[in-house]
């Protein structure tokens, strides 16, 4: 009985991911013929459809206002379109919240010194704790949920909300239980983790070289539902913006693109000429899809193209000889965020490949930590092993504002900013997890 569950629960995704092509295909169309060009090139290069995509005139507008007027005499009628998922995962999921800034314009101060910005002072709190080192953490699209992988080989899943309340002084009715879910599947350390744009899924990769797929909608679900086996240790994984695809790194020194509907992994067609050989620490989408960039062993940096999976540019020795640990795009797409052991965190134009700013002052030469950006992109966050601090830059000036002092046992080995508000988490070789604000 639990295959037959497990297949319903398979032909449901690929049916939701048909369904998404299909819809992604009707507004490029749609876009096309109102000569609506631009439009219609932005979205299929972030969804991946093909601008000449046939689709009968109208059929867009025809489905809407026939939607609609099912939907008002269901209304009439008193019918509940709802899913009978978990009360925890309401119909917002995956709406973001509109930014609390405009992003940084890192190339009008390029050459100038401003005067600095004062970051809030944060605090933390010990939010939960694993049976072995927290590895990794990540917030999902619309910051309502975290999830945090261990060396332990569980997934926590946290509701941001309850995370809240349990930070508050304590209710009548007793402690908040902010651990909405634990989820049980590997049989290796978790590396990696990153949330579905779109629907309620997880996924993990680890070093038993698997991804697996969780759905967080449910809450008797402690496996996964679907499971990519790769050839190699999954270092870091990455969805595209559509959800139809992801990128795994790995041990292998070229990412792997897979189709979530399919399974078929995708390289480039030259990847044994392009002299690349070593491991991938990270990997991650741009936020419209269009480019992934990878941090490797080897201390590169390098850039790809969303669509033809090719390298299209790579700043070698981004770091010397150190391994770089992480890289990640600003918001919109210009610059890329790297970090490595070689105590520096560096900014780089991704049209020429130039560095255009360093952030140093912070040890890190033992973890595979990560530098990130706050939710606003006004500050740099990263870690200094030495100190046992968390350590913000001012992102334009590269002036240090603060150090806190972790609260870890030993310093932490994960960072993770959420995407809509000013609180992270941090992720301790202590086991635990604790999230400031």
């Amino acid at each position: 009985m639990g295959s037959n569950h497990n297949n319903d629960n398979l032909e449901h995704k690929l049916q939701a991911g048909k369904l998404f092509r299909h819809v992604n295909s009707l507004i490029v169309a749609h876009l096309r013929d109102n000569n609506l060009n631009q439009a219609a090139s932005a979205v299929a290069s972030a969804t991946m459809t093909p601008m000449n995509v046939e689709a009968p005139p109208n059929k867009l507008l025809e489905l809407v206002a026939k939607g609609l007027a099912v939907d008002k005499d269901e209304t009439l009628r008193g019918v509940s379109t709802a899913v009978p998922f978990d009360p925890i995962v309401t119909a917002g999921y995956g709406s973001i919240p509109a930014p609390r800034a405009a992003y940084v314009d890192f190339s009008s101060m390029n050459n100038t010194k401003g005067p600095s910005k004062n970051i809030p002072k944060h605090e933390s709190r010990h939010i939960s704790e694993h049976k072995n080192v927290a590895r990794c953490a990540r917030f999902s699209p619309d910051g309502r949920f975290l999830a945090t992988g261990s060396a332990d080989t569980s997934i926590k899943l946290f509701e941001i909300v309850k995370v809240k309340q349990m930070k508050q002084p304590e209710a009548r009715d007793g402690p908040v239980r902010p651990v909405v879910r634990t989820f049980y599947d590997h049989q290796q350390p978790i590396n990696d983790l990153d949330f579905h744009p779109q629907n309620t899924v997880l996924i993990s990769g680890s070093k038993d070289r698997t991804i697996k797929f969780f759905d967080f909608s449910k809450a008797v679900a402690k496996r996964a539902f679907r499971v990519i086996q790769d050839t190699h240790n999954v270092r870091s994984v990455s969805f595209h913006p559509s959800g139809d695809y992801l990128l795994a790194g790995t041990d292998h020194s070229i990412p792997h693109l897979y189709d979530i509907n399919t399974f078929k992994c995708y390289l480039p067609l030259n990847f044994q000429d392009m002299g690349v050989n070593s491991a991938i620490n990270q990997v991650r989408y741009s936020s419209t899809g269009g480019m992934y960039v990878t941090a490797s062993k080897d201390g590169a940096i390098r850039l790809w193209d969303g669509v033809t999976a090719s390298c299209v540019r790579s700043i070698d020795g981004a770091h010397g000889a150190a391994e770089a640990t992480s890289a990640n795009f600003t918001k919109d797409q210009r610059y890329i965020l790297s970090s490595a052991k070689d105590s520096s965190v560096k900014l780089w134009e991704v049209g020429t490949g130039r560095l255009v700013k360093q952030y140093v002052g912070a040890t890190h030469t033992q973890l595979r930590c990560q530098a990130v950006f706050n939710d606003t992109e006004e500050f740099v966050l990263s870690i200094d092993e030495s100190l046992n601090e968390i350590v913000a830059w001012d992102s334009l000036t590269t002036e240090i504002v603060a150090r806190w002092p972790s609260n870890h046992i030993g310093a932490p080995r994960w960072l993770e900013h959420s995407p809509v508000e000013a609180a992270f988490v941090s992720c301790g070789i202590d086991r635990s997890i604790r999230h400031w604000t």
